[in-house]
């Protein structure tokens, strides 16, 4: 049979935990007769401000294309790389296939402005997905994995590339 020292030490615990429940602040003041706010007209817009006299601009930046390509959408490289000089680079001084390893070019590079984005399939692994840079004689490797969405990639690759790097197939055929 519960004391009476358990039972005042039960109601007083009971008092403090439901001392906390009651209408929030909003709702007593709102009840209490205070005005409630009503929305008010908003201005029409007006023409962007212009920034005052006497500061210079920065030029604009322009950011530098193929000739007829605008780096929307990545489509099958005319002008190279091949998808032999992909395989070169990346077992070259890229260092990330050794020689011996079983790969065939899965996907043909497709290329945005100067960027290209390859799928190899490599021998008992998964796809190998390589982002390259430069054009067909001076290929850099951008990144090489099964995850290419990188930083670099997100930063400074034309929107067909990182659209495929970083937004899954993108419409590839077979995937």
């Amino acid at each position: 049979m519960p004391t009476t020292f358990s039972r005042m030490l039960a109601f007083s615990l009971l008092t403090v935990v439901l001392g906390g429940c009651g209408a929030p602040p909003e709702l007593e003041q709102q009840s209490a007769g205070r005005p409630t706010p009503t929305a008010t007209a908003v201005p029409p817009a007006t023409a962007s401000p212009t920034p005052p006299a006497g500061l210079p601009l920065p030029p604009p930046t322009v950011l530098p294309s193929t000739p007829g390509s605008s780096g929307a959408v990545a489509v099958a490289c005319r002008n190279g790389p091949s998808g032999e000089q992909v395989l070169r680079l990346v077992r070259g001084s890229a260092g990330v296939l050794p020689g011996d390893t079983g790969v065939r070019v899965r996907s043909a590079p497709l290329c945005a402005d100067d960027w290209q984005y390859t799928v190899l399939a490599v021998s008992g692994y998964e796809d190998l997905t390589v982002v390259s840079q430069g054009r067909p004689g001076a290929l850099r490797l951008v990144t090489a994995g099964t995850d290419v969405c990188t930083i670099e990639v997100r930063t400074a690759a034309p929107t067909g590339i990182r659209t495929l790097a970083c937004d899954g197939t993108g419409g590839l055929p077979g995937a």
